[in-house]
């Protein structure tokens, strides 16, 4: 019953792949409070219903961090469900009717651990505004909500340009709230050009190795 209570959870979690935590090359970011993310993978601010803020450029690790998370969470039995801002936001927005914008807002309300991805990638209307509002407002001090973002709070009102409830949403979403910043390049581009270089460096070696075949005047071709 366990393992197959573990199944179903994973499966409606919706994680995707990524890689585990113990791969995380910790001396990338120039900024990143290591033993912070470690008490979070402790899971003590599911236990205190915190938030958790991960803040920071693109490619240091945010979504990554969060999945470890996530994961860890799965594994000591609560329920957990993944989803990037842009998904959530306009699943609930293209919702048909009230009883299906109800029924996707349990949906969101419902698990222990609720983590949105990539706010701030993208801008949004003030409807998107106030159901994002809306799903903050029906966890607050009841689950434990983790967004990552690339966006500092005080460049939220560009994110929901216009949006009366944001002053709100951001009051909600940090008074009970862990926020760590991260600073650095992208891992994704640093892992790019070590590939590029290892491809070229790959060529190279071929090249040098390899016997030029010349035809003599006597071959045929």
């Amino acid at each position: 019953r366990a393992r197959r209570g573990l199944e179903r959870r994973l499966g409606n979690a919706h994680l995707g792949r990524f890689k585990p935590l113990a791969d995380f090359d910790w001396q990338w970011p120039t900024q990143c409070d290591r033993a912070a993310i470690d008490d979070l993978m402790g899971l003590h601010f599911l236990t205190e219903t915190a938030n958790v803020v991960l803040v920071g450029p693109n490619g240091v690790g945010k979504s990554m961090i969060a999945r470890n998370i996530a994961h860890q969470a799965l594994l000591a039995g609560h329920t957990v469900l993944f989803t990037s801002a842009g998904q959530m936001l306009n699943e609930l927005a293209g919702a048909d009717g009230d009883h299906a914008l109800r029924h996707r807002l349990t949906v969101y309300a419902r698990p222990r651990l609720l983590v949105i991805d990539e706010v701030g990638y993208l801008s949004y209307s003030n409807r998107h505004a106030d159901l994002l509002f809306e799903i903050v407002s029906r966890r607050y001090e009841a689950k434990s909500t983790l967004i990552t973002t690339n966006r500092p709070f005080a460049e939220w009102g560009e994110v929901f340009p216009n949006a009366a409830c944001v002053v709100s949403l951001v009051d909600r979403l940090v008074h009970h709230a862990e926020i760590i910043t991260i600073h650095g390049e992208s891992y994704r581009l640093k892992e790019a050009k070590a590939r590029a270089e290892q491809r070229q460096n790959t060529r190279t070696a071929t090249n040098r190795v390899s016997p030029r075949i010349t035809k003599t005047s006597g071959e045929h071709p």
